[in-house]
């Protein structure tokens, strides 16, 4: 009976000091650190917590979580460069450059990406904190971020294209005051769907937080609203442009003619290029009337530059879906190809079908970053929380609407005469292809005044180029050379 009694006592003393699983709208800690970068060490102290998100009547109904670096050994602030740093989904956390690209830290992966254990992290000797100080920020519903109260708040007040610029505006405009950054020139960085929603911050933070920005970088961009909100690349144009991204993953894969593999990918990449807007859209242009021999030629173009069969592609009348080239280039061998990185191989349950089983990249990545994130926060930056890391949360329906941000960062830029937008993509990238990357580019500003502002790097891998350590090394030291360049020093903001 006594026994019994203890239990029932122990059990009663848990019941009643057990915490709902939530986390505090406005709470941080800060831990301090050193890193070597470039052979010099850098010592820095790391914030990371949540700062509230309010509504209109001024209550906290979000908390959105950030990690905050800063050099600690800087004499003048005023002039040290802040870099902003989003991911994208829409849904995804900022892990991903966070722990791979420009952070103090990267994760243990081995010189080409894929995973190794033990898992964890290391410090990243290519890190850009040394010439910035950086903050990466998790939008509501991913990594530790959070509606505060489901159940009266709407979320639709964050779940949108317009809708995420508008809050993420007003929260950058804090975090800018907290920490006393107002000063500093300022860089945007996103990746994915996060270059939708920096080029839309950058005019936001114009026009509404009067907040004007030195640099944009697009890493991997989609689809940007561009000619009155339209970016789709549908049709002739997507069917062509695409056509490049097939000749680098066919190329890397050694599916290729002798002739073609003996050559270096960025020499193929420019004929394939040029055979893409001047021979093969003006043909997909004319759809089903196009003449029988017009159609062979340019399937016996395509075949010879993508690895795949004429058949296969007369097959598609010239428009062959990414998912079909992901599942048919390696299907002989038994292997299907990444999507957002098409170096990755994956092994499906058949070998027949028209698309891959599975994300092979993604399952690779996941398998890699989501370890070592939640061992870092909890024992590097010492935060504690029960609160589950999103490294993909639940943030739809997505309202999609009024997507006008690649017009959006033109106008920032024509009214910014200091603001540079420079785009990184991987070749190799399926998902978000380098040649629409360019495209958008071409289009952004269609009348070339703006040109020498606008600026395209490409690697020799996918959607996170900087997963590959020859990739990480060159991207960043891109990155230095873009934030060195867009500092005007004593020039004045006028054309």
């Amino acid at each position: 009976m006594k026994k019994a009694l203890t239990i029932l006592l122990i059990a009663f003393a848990i019941s009643i000091t057990a915490q709902d699983r939530s986390i505090p709208a406005d709470e941080t800690i800060t831990t301090s650190h050193s890193v070597t970068i470039k052979g010099k060490s850098v010592p820095y102290k790391a914030t990371t917590g949540t700062q509230p998100v309010w509504n209109t009547e001024g209550k906290a109904i979000a908390a959105v979580h950030f990690t905050y670096y800063e050099r600690t050994d800087i004499k003048d602030r005023p002039n040290r460069p802040l870099i902003i740093s989003f991911n994208g989904g829409p849904g995804s956390a900022s892990v991903w450059m966070h722990l791979a690209y420009t952070g103090p830290k990267i994760l243990k992966v081995d010189d080409e990406g894929f995973p190794v254990q033990p898992y964890g992290v290391k410090d990243n000797p290519n890190s850009v904190l040394d010439v910035a100080d950086i903050v990466f920020v998790n939008p509501v519903n991913t990594g530790y971020s959070r509606i505060l109260d489901t159940e009266n708040t709407d979320r639709s007040y964050f779940f949108g294209v317009n809708e995420d610029i508008s809050y993420l505006a007003e929260w950058i405009n804090t975090f800018v005051t907290r920490m006393n950054r107002w000063e500093s020139p300022k860089y945007l960085i996103g990746e994915s769907y996060g270059t939708t929603r920096v080029s839309g911050l950058a005019l936001e933070l114009q026009n509404r937080q009067w907040m004007y920005l030195n640099g944009v970088i697009l890493v991997s961009p989609t689809e940007l609203g561009i000619h009155s909100g339209q970016g789709r690349r549908d049709g002739p144009l997507g069917a062509a442009l695409r056509v490049p991204y097939f000749t680098a993953a066919a190329w890397y894969h050694e599916k290729l003619s002798a002739d073609l593999q003996s050559k270096d990918l960025l020499d193929v990449l420019d004929e394939i290029e040029k055979i893409a807007i001047n021979e093969l859209m003006p043909i997909m242009t004319k759809g089903g009337f196009a003449t029988s021999d017009e159609k062979v030629a340019a399937a016996k173009k395509m075949a010879k530059y993508s690895g795949i069969s004429e058949k296969a592609i007369l097959q598609y009348n010239l428009d062959v879906p990414t998912s079909f080239f992901w599942k048919e280039l390696l299907r002989e061998e038994g292997f299907t190809v990444g999507r957002l990185d098409s170096r990755y191989k994956g092994i499906d349950r058949t070998e027949g079908g028209d698309r891959p089983d599975f994300n092979s990249e993604l399952t690779s990545w996941l398998h890699s970053f989501t370890p070592a994130i939640n061992y870092y926060y909890k024992n590097v930056l010492n935060y504690q929380t029960d609160i589950k890391y999103n490294m993909f949360g639940p943030v739809r329906p997505w309202n999609r609407d009024g997507n006008n941000t690649g017009e959006n960062l033109r106008q920032a830029m024509a009214q910014n005469p200091y603001l540079h937008t420079m785009i990184q993509s991987g070749y190799y990238d399926g998902a978000t292809k380098y040649f629409d990357a360019k495209y958008t580019m071409w289009q952004i500003d269609p009348s070339g005044k703006m040109q020498d502002r606008l600026s395209f790097k490409g690697y020799r891998s996918g959607h996170m180029m900087y997963l590959r350590n020859e990739d990480l090394i060159s991207s960043n030291e891109h990155l230095r050379e873009f934030i060195q360049k867009t500092l005007p020093g004593s020039k004045s903001a006028k054309y």
